[in-house]
């Protein structure tokens, strides 16, 4: 077996590692990371853990191409109706959403040239990925970035697999209460908690929390351009 290269520090100090200029909330939030890797968000349902990732590649669309597997939901009328209170349609030529292709069918699609740099994941559990298939999906295509999204077990992700996943994970994301806290291997310390909904935060801090699905979220503060 040949073995691979070791480099000194000089040489890896000078290595040129391509990264997202991120400015605004989504640098205080999330620093400037690196382009591939992996990055996994998970929270209870009506917390705003869908507002978060759609916000989230709107944001991402600026800098690469973003696929969305809806493995969850499909293409029903909740995503559609969270693709329309975002403006989604205003990245069209940046974001496609696949109906539930699975992580084989889905792996093949990535190998093709051009392919999107930026794979949205959701989620994790209907996935049906083990933490084994997990790494071989990520060592098949290390260019790219996965962001996974997961079901929440307390505070923690739900499952063995997904637990394994965040401890992997460059960026690991919480969602509770329209606010999310990310933790970054690219920053020193803690990322400043993203704000999803101010309204909604607002309410949930004061032991008033509404859920996603009622439809308030549905306003939902939109991150300016700089974040």
């Amino acid at each position: 077996m040949k073995l691979r290269r070791a480099y000194s520090p000089t040489e890896v100090l000078a290595m040129k590692i391509p990264s997202f200029p991120f400015t605004g909330a989504w640098e205080a939030s999330l620093g400037r990371p690196a382009k591939s890797g992996t990055w996994l968000v998970w929270g209870h349902s009506g917390n705003g853990k869908t507002s978060f990732v759609m916000q989230l590649a709107k944001y991402l669309c600026k800098f690469e191409k973003v696929i969305y597997d809806s493995l969850e939901e499909s293409t029903g009328l909740s995503v559609q109706k969270s693709l329309r209170r975002h403006g989604m349609a205003d990245v069209a030529r940046r974001f496609v959403i696949l109906d539930r292709e699975p992580m084989n069918m889905l792996s093949e699609r990535l190998k093709r040239k051009k392919s999107p740099s930026v794979v949205i994941v959701d989620s994790f559990q209907y996935s049906g990925l083990s933490y084994a298939g997990y790494k071989q999906l990520k060592e098949e295509h290390p260019g790219k970035l996965f962001i996974f999204i997961s079901h929440a077990e307390g505070s923690r992700p739900e499952g063995r697999a997904a637990k394994k996943v965040e401890y992997d994970a460059d960026i690991k994301i919480f969602v509770e209460g329209f606010k999310a806290s990310c933790k970054s291997r690219f920053m020193d310390r803690p990322g400043v908690p993203f704000i999803i909904w101010e309204e909604g935060a607002i309410k949930y801090a004061l032991g008033e929390p509404e859920g996603e699905a009622s439809g308030t979220a549905a306003e939902g503060k939109e991150v300016s351009e700089d974040g």
